[in-house]
């Protein structure tokens, strides 16, 4: 680890010297390792079929954003069959060649960030061998034959997809963490399902990079500014004072407005409109961009809960054809909802036969500044 250390604290100054050099970053290359998990996807639970997995990988970045490898992968993966509870594995191997592209450096120059993302595509082959406990089983389950693949031929095509995060470019040793899908021939997991078969990886990854090269920077001669004799000294005009006027401009804040209104016992309707009702039309008449939401309550310790659902619904409805009829507001920003006796919102029984209205919108007002002609 100190070793390790002293490495990337020298490669920061390597960095800092090619900054101060004037140099820009071109191209470099990398051998990696990497080790982490890996999944086939079946019908089982992922759970029961992570697996390690193991990469090795020799790359070039042409430029700063677009890079290529060749990647080999492989250990050993797992399938199942759920109906039987028996799991079976089998060695794999995958070889590809992989695009690279730096998608930190397409869209900035900033090469001394900390991360970079990075896209990863690829194709290639991939070949499994070793399926004696899919044999043993198959053996054991005449009646499960026809899921086995019976070819000794299980190579494959493996085309790849996937994203990458690793440490600064321009340092010697960087750590990477990449996620990859990979499709693969239906012959690959020895079971047949007209489909291709999918593995997920997820690998840790260490690398060594080296043979940067750097491009240097221009640097142009610069003559010498002529000699410019004084200028003769002009005498300023007067100052004039600006005069300052003032001027009526207009601003907006945004408003709330929370109002609760309660009712007599299986009472769902208001006979005369009430103040809260003209208060809640006119925050909307008086702002823009308004929402409203109108909640209808009923208290636990009357009825059962469908008579308080039902009535808790009349009552919001009810209120909102109100404000609609006798007011004019634009249904549309109105939301109804009834809770019935699931929700109490008070503690004092009788006060949660009620509907709670709540609004915000964006108040419009002028103000007066004063500024200069």
């Amino acid at each position: 680890m100190l070793a390790a250390f002293s490495l990337l604290t020298s490669s920061a100054v390597m960095a800092q010297d090619c900054k101060q050099n004037c140099s820009k970053l071109k191209s470099y290359s990398f051998v990696e390792v990497q080790g982490g998990v890996e999944w086939t996807t079946t019908d089982a639970k992922i759970d029961k079929l992570i697996m390690p997995i193991g990469a090795v990988s020799l790359g070039h970045y042409f430029t700063p954003v677009v890079g290529a490898r060749l990647h080999v992968s492989g250990l050993q993966a797992k399938g199942r069959f759920e109906n039987l509870d028996k799991n079976y594995k089998w060695n794999f191997i995958t070889t590809d060649a992989d695009l690279l592209l730096n998608i930190s450096n397409l869209f900035s120059q900033n090469y001394s960030r900390p991360l970079n993302l990075i896209f990863v595509g690829g194709i290639g082959l991939a070949n499994a061998w070793k399926n004696d406990d899919m044999k043993d089983i198959i053996q054991a389950n005449p009646n499960m034959a026809p899921l086995a693949w019976d070819s000794k031929n299980r190579l494959s095509h493996n085309l790849r997809a996937g994203l990458r995060l690793e440490t600064n470019v321009t340092k010697p040793f960087g750590v990477s963490l990449e996620v990859d899908a990979n499709s693969m021939d239906d012959r690959f997991n020895s079971k047949t399902n007209d489909a291709d078969d999918w593995m997920i990886s997820g690998m840790l990854g260490l690398s060594w990079r080296f043979g940067h090269r750097y491009s240097k920077c221009e640097h142009k001669h610069v003559e010498p500014a002529p000699v410019v004799e004084p200028a003769p000294v002009v005498v300023p005009a007067p100052v004039v004072e600006k005069k300052k006027v003032k001027k009526e401009i207009e601003k907006e804040e945004a408003v709330k407005l929370h109002k609760e209104v309660f009712y007599a016992i299986r009472v769902s309707a208001n006979e005369t409109p009430s103040a809260i009702m003209e208060q809640v039309a006119k925050f909307i008449k008086e702002n823009k961009n308004v929402k409203v939401s109108i909640v209808g309550y009923a208290d636990k310790g009357t009825g059962n809960p469908t008579i308080n659902k039902k009535y808790a619904a009349s009552r919001a409805n009810q209120f909102k054809d109100d404000l609609v009829k006798r007011y004019g507001v634009d249904p549309s920003i109105i939301t109804v909802d009834s809770k019935g006796d699931t929700v109490q919102p008070f503690a004092e029984n009788d006060k949660n036969r009620c509907v709670i209205i709540d609004g915000e919108g964006i108040r419009v007002y002028k103000e007066t500044i004063e500024v200069e002609e």
